[in-house]
């Protein structure tokens, strides 16, 4: 047994000690839930933490446990727990109905905002990322008359059909670097998988090759223009002005994913940070305040297509009164320039503080920091692509989550895929707690005998 391991056993056994209700309550589920909860997203090891509630910055477990929470549900809760507008806001609207399958004039006001900010002028609404991008993809067909999709390696974009291909994937998995397998996920066909071309992201020739080899047969691109579901990587300089300029080119659409990026980023999302506007966005996470929420905006032309009824966009639920009246408030009243201000002050001092921290113990580090994100990487150079987030030590990034969850500091628990989130309730305070748990981990990987070998991502841990 390596040193890291034998560490990473210990602060599992603290961590079991501190939540016996979780581990109760997670073997009473596994009777009548698949892998005892609701979400895959949600197993964990060593046992999955059942939360009881929340407050601005922190949560509460079913033991009684108090954390600071940098998880912030996967990236979607930037407006912080019981945040008095959300509820203000949502305890209003439920008392005049919940569900009527038609539109109410919340719907309108968040539509105006998101033109406003994204810089796209029509908007419909969904429930999910999910849904998000699959009206995307979906509208990119109708709109081109086209089958055929190009998607980046590795990335998550949602897990309908058409996208759920190359993801999750060891080196050893993804084939060739200039021409990646087309592998789907479990349950769908290959003939769907051979619907997408896969593209390394960072790599503007091999788009160009892509488009060149299928000619007039591509719909559009999806991507997220940061990619965020390996930890944070940056798009490089010209990267997304290139792409724009190749898809449109050849005719195609270009879609951003900006499920993850959007509202958290910046008050416009990537799109309105590098000034670079595609023809469609998905937007979903930060905009509900909690609520399941799901948005796709798009150009004139595009929303064209849905206005004349060539495309169906429907859903039971799209514009629900209670999302609405929620997404209302966290446009209106929440997410303000102060509040992106205060988010950046906090997100730069937890960066430069983790960076010295890191390089103090001896530590090769960089990082990132956008908004409500932040993230900070053990290696030498930045990733630019899928393959070389693959290179992260996973187990070493277990063991800062089992020391930061030890230490009051609630994160993601797949960690590899995610980075910080702060809300509008976390202060310096509550990243000095972040930073002395990071300055633990730092004097205890520091003293491994193998620590040469040991590298990480701060913000994915597992």
């Amino acid at each position: 047994m390596s040193a890291l391991d034998k560490v990473i056993r210990t602060e599992e056994s603290l961590f079991l000690s501190r939540v016996p209700q979780s581990q109760a309550l997670h073997e009473r589920a596994s009777l009548t839930i698949p892998g005892g909860v609701p979400s895959s997203w949600a197993s964990s090891r060593p046992v999955p933490v059942w939360v009881s509630h929340g407050e601005g910055a922190h949560v509460w477990d079913v033991d009684g446990n108090k954390y600071i929470d940098f998880h912030a549900g996967y990236g979607a809760n930037i407006v912080g727990h019981a945040n008095p507008s959300i509820v203000r806001a949502v305890q209003d609207r439920v008392t005049k109905g919940t569900h009527f399958a038609q539109p109410t004039s919340d719907s309108i006001v968040v539509a105006e905002e998101l033109a406003r900010r994204f810089g796209l002028p029509q908007w419909r609404f969904c429930n999910s990322g999910t849904e998000a991008t699959m009206d995307a993809v979906h509208l990119m067909r109708t709109v081109t008359g086209r089958d055929l999709i190009v998607k980046v390696e590795g990335s998550y974009n949602g897990h309908h059909d058409s996208v759920a291909i190359s993801i999750f994937r060891s080196a050893k998995e993804l084939g060739p670097a200039d021409n990646p397998w087309r592998t789907p996920g479990a349950g769908i066909p290959q003939a769907i998988a051979d619907c997408v071309r896969i593209v390394p992201l960072n790599d503007l020739d091999a788009l160009e090759r892509v488009f060149t080899e299928n000619p007039g047969q591509i719909a559009g691109m999806i991507l997220e223009p940061i990619l965020m579901g390996a930890g944070i990587i940056v798009p490089q300089p010209g990267y997304l002005e290139g792409i724009k300029s190749i898809v449109h080119r050849h005719g195609a659409l270009l879609a951003f994913d900006e499920v993850k990026t959007g509202l958290v980023v910046h008050p416009g999302g990537v799109t309105a940070m590098y000034g670079i506007t595609p023809d469609i966005i998905c937007l979903a996470k930060a905009l509900g305040g909690g609520l399941p929420c799901g948005a796709v905006g798009g150009t004139t032309e595009v929303m064209s297509a849905i206005t004349d009824g060539r495309y169906s966009q429907v859903g039971t639920f799209n514009g629900n009164p209670l999302t609405m009246a929620a997404a209302r408030a966290v446009l209106t009243e929440i997410l303000t320039p102060e509040a992106y201000a205060k988010a950046n002050d906090v997100g730069a001092y937890i960066l430069e503080n983790s960076l010295s921290t890191l390089h103090g113990y001896g530590q090769e580090a960089h990082g990132y920091q956008f908004g409500f994100k932040v993230s900070v990487v053990y290696s030498n150079e930045p990733a630019i692509n899928y393959r070389d987030f693959l290179e992260v030590n996973t187990g070493a990034m277990h063991l800062h989550y089992l020391m930061q969850f030890n230490g009051g500091v609630f994160l993601a628990p797949w960690g590899k895929s995610e980075s910080l989130t702060l809300s509008v309730a976390h202060t310096r305070d509550h990243g000095d707690v972040f930073l002395e748990n990071l300055a633990r981990l730092g004097k205890t990987v520091a003293s491994m005998s193998d620590q040469q070998s040991v590298e990480f991502e701060v913000g994915s841990f597992n």
